[in-house]
């Protein structure tokens, strides 16, 4: 006999509690461990391994050796590329997420779904097929490249090519972050602000974004972490030339193909401490603010 809450009753055995309750999975524990070490297994193979033999063929003919690789001066220059088109893209999908993500969690309008799957669609397009785009939309024979040329405006082959294709792919990453956290938050605290007298500006720099800024630091997070990384679409509107338009991802690629195996790896390593460190961040931030995160408010 059992009831709603799925305590259940053996009348065959008197002697046992009332209620007893069931557990959620009733597998053998030899199931769950074979579970368990096969899933360590795959991430061990797919994730942890590929990322220990970067590192160890970076260092594997030295400190120094290694060190040496970031004198490269074309090296360089795909480095603080990079930096400097994470530092723009970031802030701007800062400002268009937290735009997109109040419009659909605040308001009821036609279109939200359209919005909503445009929100998306960088997740379901190719990079490549974004960065195609561009070349057709900016580049000398695309829609606007008379006007570009006659302006002397360069975009494609260009850092602001770069920038337009890293801010599409890594658009979704902050505003995904916020509707739903945005959505279970409700617009109560935003009206008990007004009908206090305060102005849109002052609800929402003192109610709104104090209650999504964990949210909003975790998407930012991810959103980095993605336009450090971004290949496909860059590598499509940069054109490769080395020293001016090659980011890190780039620049490892044509490290490799000439054969120059410890640079490719210094700069993949120096790429993947950037990655680990975002990850270390993102870690913090669940262990510390999960239930913020989670879209639920302490």
């Amino acid at each position: 006999m059992s009831d709603r809450e799925g305590a259940v009753y053996d009348s065959r055995r008197p002697n046992q509690p009332a209620y007893q309750h069931t557990r959620p999975t009733t597998e053998r524990a030899w199931v769950k461990w074979t579970l368990i070490g096969i899933a360590f297994a795959f991430m061990a193979l797919i994730v942890l391994l590929p990322l220990v033999i970067v590192f160890v063929e970076a260092l594997k003919k030295g400190l120094d050796t290694y060190l040496r690789s970031f004198n490269d001066r074309q090296s360089l220059a795909a480095i603080q590329l990079t930096l400097l088109v994470a530092a723009i893209s970031v802030p701007l999908n800062l400002v268009f997420g937290v735009m997109a993500a109040w419009c659909v969690a605040k308001y009821e309008f036609w279109g939200k779904s359209f919005l909503t799957t445009l929100i998306d669609l960088p997740f379901s397009v190719s990079p490549v097929v974004s960065g195609l785009v561009y070349v057709l939309l900016f580049g000398a024979q695309g829609w606007f490249g008379p006007f570009l040329r006659a302006n002397n405006i360069e975009i494609i082959f260009a850092v602001p090519g770069i920038v337009l294709a890293t801010v599409f792919v890594t658009f979704p990453f902050i505003a995904r972050e916020l509707i739903p956290l945005m959505q279970d938050q409700g617009n109560t605290d935003e009206e008990a602000a007004i009908s206090l007298g305060a102005t849109g500006w002052q609800t929402f720099w003192r109610v709104t974004l104090p209650n999504i800024r964990w949210g909003l630091l975790y998407g930012v997070l991810l959103c980095n972490a993605r336009a450090m990384g971004e290949f496909g679409a860059v590598s499509v509107v940069s054109g490769h030339i080395r020293g001016k338009t090659t980011t890190m991802p780039l620049d490892i690629e044509i490290l490799y193909n000439e054969y120059n195996f410890t640079a490719a790896f210094a700069i993949a390593s120096l790429l993947a401490a950037l990655a680990l460190l975002t990850l270390l961040f993102k870690t913090i931030l669940e262990l510390r603010f999960g239930a913020d995160l989670a879209g639920r408010r302490h």
